[in-house]
This record gives structure tokens, sequence and C-alpha cells, in this order.
């Protein structure tokens, strides 16, 4: 984990970089005591408002629907505690420790905003949870991204309550109350509106749209570095990724990539030793000369997901909210629309570069297409198969992110008595990015280690020091060119490689990768 400074939950906004810290690497909770006073402020209104004889939403009536349902003073602790137990109706497997967390964070920190009216001491409980490492049992079904992530919040604030399974540091099942015990900590007794403020906001898809960012600032690093190990091996030319060139067409993410391409393919003697006049080849296939504008339209559709996160984090996501000027209104902000749509745009870049590079490792293992290398990179051809299923796994991945590619954003489906009649389906969105990711990791996985190979079996011509690095780092977990063995594990060795970053950093060795 390193050393991971901690985290200050204020009445701004929290960076893509605090939400990592956090969920990815377990960095601690502080709560600034200014917000805190803030957070107070705002209690009092909810409490006069809860002290007045006309019905106010979400203080002193039912939800959704039962809007219109008065609750008795004496029934509105059970009402938020009833509200917290029927929305933890979640299903199917556990979602990651990593994305409960983001999720935990994210609501505190608009409860940290002072405009959703809770008790400081509620604020205080969810970091006092992230801080104990307790994370509760959230499960993959029962969001439709509108009025919040409902049930995946529910979950988390039903652990706050000392009810429902958690998972401790070491990932033991334990029940929250005897958790809570175990840590000094006390439950939680809801007061009025606090239930609400806890399960309305678009927490667990921004918690899972922050960490994807992360995830995708090493994988599209390791796709330009994929792609230049491609290109060296398959005799390709570097002259497509002139910076002159790039600048001809100015888009951001395009350069970037020609430019970490350019540097890690410098000084290769393979790239050199192909560059007289004796090449006869005129253009390279598009896989290979076409990596920049691919790789780099990845890159700027994770910038503009970026602005989205960025505008998300900031924003305190409540209904009804306590305003500045101490009104508290009903509003839409809860609807998860922002978000979801650059959930599923990231998913078709994900699958379009995984795409890209499954068809430079095909092109490894045709000897009508790879300039001299052995069919399917095999020691003994007909003896042995080489890599050549490798690529059937990498092929039926991307076929997998093809599918997962299709936007959740636009199926829409109606809920609580057609009160809630058009939602954003922003964390089913997530799940599927997260599912993408994986794919993406392990089809790149596949081209670093066809590359290796490629590059081995261009000897005595050595690599360039970039891609030297790498294929050094791959040798330290992977064996050479040999005769057929179990290979499931050395693709596994890789992709630990690939989502370590350790592919990255063996090239920031020697020279820079944006």
């Amino acid at each position: 984990m390193g050393d991971v400074k901690n985290v200050l939950v204020s009445s701004g906004p929290l960076t893509v970089a605090d939400v990592v810290a956090v969920a990815r690497h377990g960095a601690r909770v502080e709560l600034d005591p200014v917000a805190l006073a803030e957070v107070d402020a705002s209690r009092a209104r909810i409490q006069a408002l809860a002290d007045d004889a006309e019905p106010h939403y979400g203080i002193s009536t039912g939800f959704g629907a039962l809007a219109t349902r008065l609750v008795p003073a004496d029934q509105r602790t059970q009402l938020q505690r009833s509200l917290v137990r029927s929305h933890a109706a979640g299903s199917g497997p556990e979602v990651e420790t990593e994305v409960v967390r983001a999720t935990m964070l994210l609501r505190l920190s608009t409860l940290m905003t002072g405009r959703t009216g809770v008790r400081a001491r509620t604020a205080q409980a969810y970091a006092d949870l992230l801080n104990a490492q307790l994370t509760p049992v959230v499960t993959e079904h029962g969001s439709l991204g509108c009025s919040g992530d409902l049930a995946p919040l529910a979950h988390c604030a039903l652990a706050v309550m000392g009810e429902g399974p958690v998972r401790n540091a070491a990932g033991e099942l334990l029940d929250a109350h005897q958790a809570l015990e175990d840590h000094g900590l006390e439950p939680v007794v809801l007061a009025e509106k606090e239930g609400l403020a806890l399960i309305n906001g678009t927490d667990g898809m921004l918690g899972q749209l922050a960490l994807a960012l992360d995830t995708l600032d090493t994988l599209f690093a390791t796709a330009d570095l994929a792609a230049a190990m491609s290109v060296e091996a398959l005799l390709g030319t570097d002259a497509v990724f002139a910076d002159d060139l790039q600048r001809l067409r100015p888009q951001v993410g395009q350069r970037v990539a020609a430019g970490n391409i350019r540097r890690a393919l410098a000084g290769s003697p393979v790239v050199a030793s192909h560059k007289g006049p004796e090449c006869t080849r005129v253009q390279d296939a598009y896989s290979l000369r076409c990596a920049p504008q691919v790789h780099g339209a990845g890159r700027d559709t994770a910038a503009h997901a970026r602005a989205v996160a960025e505008r998300e984090l900031a924003a305190a996501v409540d209904n009804p909210v306590v305003t500045l000027d101490g009104r508290v209104e009903s509003n839409g902000n809860f609807h998860g629309a922002p978000v979801a749509y650059v959930l599923d745009f990231l998913a078709i870049a994900v699958a379009d570069l995984a795409s890209i590079s499954e068809r430079r490792t095909d092109r490894f293992l045709d000897p009508a297409r790879n300039h001299g290398l052995p069919p399917f990179l095999a020691h003994d051809a007909g003896v042995d198969s080489g890599l050549m299923i490798a690529q059937y796994t990498a092929a039926g991945i991307v076929s997998e992110l093809k599918r997962l590619a299709v936007p959740a954003s636009v199926d829409s489906i109606p809920s609580s008595a057609m009160q809630e009649d058009h939602v954003s389906m922003g964390w089913a969105g997530a799940r599927k990015l997260r599912r993408a990711l994986d794919g993406l990791t392990r089809v790149l996985a596949i081209e670093v280690l066809t590359a290796a190979r490629g590059l081995d079996l261009r000897a005595p011509l050595a690599p360039g020091a970039t891609t030297g690095a790498v294929l050094r780092t791959v040798r330290r977990s992977v064996p050479g060119p040999g005769p057929d063995r179990f290979l499931a594990p050395e693709i596994e060795a890789v992709v630990a490689l690939v989502a370590s970053g350790e592919i990255v950093s063996a090239a920031r060795s020697v020279t820079e990768v944006h």
C-alpha cells in the first residue's frame, strides 16, 4: 500500500485521488471541524421543521409514493429505521470492498456539506467505520441509479445502525453490532430525515467512476507500450508517430499516445534494421499505424468523464436538501444521468481499445503477416501450438466487451408506483464497466506476452531501451520461447504485471510515459 496520506473531508469537494486513496489504498479519513459546525447548523433547521405542525417531506412524512402520509413524532425514529431496513434489499454476489469504501466516503462527503440536515455524530459514524476498516456487505443488484443508489447505500447505512453483515480488514464476515462493539463504536439511532439523507445519492456509481479513471490511467499507458512492442516485433515503422504528423490533427489524446509510442521505440535496433531501401512495405496495418488515434480517443473520452466526475464530486446530492439560505427543498439532483452517460462512454472506449490490441496480437500468429516469425510463435509448429489459444482467449474477451459496451443508461424502467418513472441505470453502467476494465487488462496482458515472445524471436536484434525494460520485467515472471508449457499461469502472471502498473513502471525507468 505504501505511505498513504490521510484524507480530510470538509464541506468542499473531494478529488478522484482522494477517493482512490481511501477506497483502494486504505487511507484514513479526518473530518474538518469547521464543516462539522455547518452540519450542526443545518441540523438545527431540520429540527425546527420536525417540531412544526405542518408536514415536511422526509422529515415528518413518508417517502416516495407514500409522501402524503404524516408520521407522528413518536414514530419517526422507527420511520427512519424502517426506511433503511426496507431499502437494504440488494441481491446477488458481494460488491468489491473498494467500491463499498468509495460509496461510503462519497456519502460522507455530502453529509459534510451541511446540506443534508444530519447530525454531526452520524457523519462521524461513517468516518469511524471507514477508519476501522469495517466494510458493509453490499450486493450486486438493487440500484436503478435514481433517488440515489438506494439499495447499496441502504446496506451501508444499515451497518452504521449496527445491523446486517460487515467484513473486517482481514475479510472475515461479522455481525455489524458485534464488529462495532469490537472497535469501541456505538450504533447510530437515526433521527428525523437521517435515513433519507444516507441513501439519496449517486455515490455508488460515482465511486466506481473514480476508481475506473484511476485504473484507466495505467491501462492507457500500458496499451501504448504494448502497441510499441508490437510495432517493433512486427517490423513496423515508427515514422507515422512523428509529432508533426500528429499536430496535423490536434486531438489531445492522440498526440499523447503517439508520443508514448515514439519514445518507447526510440533507438530500437529492431526498428533500425529495416529502415533501408530494401524495405518494400509502404504502410503498416491500421492496428499498428492507427494505434494513437484509437488510444487517444479513449483518453479524450476519459478526460470528459473526469470532468463530469469532478463536478459530481463537488455536488451535495440529497432530497430534500437544506439550501444555503435555510430552505428545505425537494429536487431531482439524485438522478444519475450525468454519471451514467460517461460510464457508458468509457465502456465503448474500453471495448475498442481491447479490440485493436487483439488485432495486433493476431498478426503475430499468422506467418503471412508476421514477417518471418514462426506460425503461432511456436517452438516447433505442428508439434507445438505456441500462443494460438492465447489469441482465442483475447478474442473471447473482446467479444464480451462489445456486449458490455451496449449502453445501460438508455434502459430506464419505472418504479415506486410510477413516482420514479425515469431512472438512470448508472449503477448497472458502473458494474459492467468494472467487468470491462478487467477484460481490457487481460487483453493487453496477452498482447504484451505475445509481443515479448516476438521480440525474443527477433534475436540477435535487440529491442529498444524502453521496450527492452518491459521485456525484462515480463521475463522475471514468465520464461521466454520454448516448447509448449501450461499457458494459463503465464497469462495470469502478465495480467498481474499490467494491473499492478509494473509494466508502466518498467518503461518509466527509461523514458517518459504519460
